[in-house]
């Protein structure tokens, strides 16, 4: 495969970020891949953020809409995966602070309602315990997940 042209780098990232939303650390995983020269990966990702093809804070905004919605996670394990997309923290305390609490409650509610269904336990401390590390294993924190736990009760 004969390599690729800066150009063709280009057109190719920018009508992947045109479908959807990609961070820079994506566009760089992609251009590795490629093997696409380090100077000129630097090249790129300036115009694409230049032409706004990728914005951190707007793909931050977009990919924690999208994990609280359809995957129900908790701040916690969006945090851990925008720390592994290298998003800066500054960019992520900003859009996790516009997060609600009540958003993560409301996500919450339902999934601990569901579990608690199927859970098997020879009493309620043993319940309330299975309970709370799933919780935590969906990135919950403790503050939210007994305070759900209390209300269900």
């Amino acid at each position: 495969m004969k390599p690729l042209t800066e150009k063709e780098v280009i057109q190719k990232l920018a009508a992947l970020c045109a479908r959807s939303e990609h961070c820079a650390h994506e566009m760089r995983e992609k251009m590795r891949r490629w093997e696409v020269e380090e100077s000129t990966q630097e090249r790129v990702i300036d115009y694409l953020q230049e032409h706004q093809y990728i914005d951190e804070e707007r793909f931050c905004r977009a990919f924690v809409k999208d994990k609280l919605t359809y995957n129900r996670w908790g701040r916690r394990k969006v945090e851990q995966a925008l720390y592994a997309k290298r998003i800066s923290a500054e960019v992520q305390r900003r859009v996790l602070d516009e997060v609600l609490g009540e958003d993560y409650v409301a996500q919450l509610r339902p999934l601990l309602e569901a579990k608690g269904k199927s859970v098997k336990a020879e009493n309620d401390y043993e319940r309330r315990t299975k309970l709370i590390r799933f919780a935590l294993s969906r990135g919950f924190t403790m503050d939210i997940i007994l305070d759900v736990l209390d209300s269900l009760s």
